[in-house]
């Protein structure tokens, strides 16, 4: 599979939930980088087994979660791609989401290798 097609199919089943689908695109050593954490990078997470308990949680702590508005941009030389998307979705506590971001990917062999999260912090506007 070309990074292109990876890449939509990687939004495909990120927007069904579908971890099966999800993580069958990703390598063993595989590594993911969210947005929030404690070190500069956010959270890593590092192994299959690791990403996948990872991104369970955002299933689990956004269930209705959607990525729309998707744009995939793609360096073949490099082994590389981009997705640029809409985020929205509830969470558990009912508060709702709607951010901007993007997923940058690192391929070897037609699998991700890694996978870095990007979103912008969405703040209430300022009060006078």
């Amino acid at each position: 599979m070309d990074i292109r097609s990876a890449l939509i199919e990687l939004c495909d089943a990120f927007n069904a939930h579908d971890l099966d689908r999800i993580m069958a695109l990703f390598a063993d050593d595989c590594v993911l980088e969210m947005p929030r954490g404690p070190e500069p990078w956010g959270s890593r997470f590092e192994g299959k087994a690791a990403v996948r308990a990872a991104l369970a949680g955002r299933f689990a702590g956004l269930p209705d979660v959607h990525y729309g508005e998707e744009e995939h941009f793609v360096d073949d030389d490099r082994q590389t791609g981009m997705t640029t998307w809409l985020l929205t979705g509830t969470t558990v506590s009912g508060e709702r989401k709607e951010v901007r971001g993007c997923d940058f990917y690192t391929v070897r062999d037609g699998l991700v290798v890694r996978k870095d999260s990007y979103w912008k912090i969405v703040e209430p506007p300022a009060t006078a």
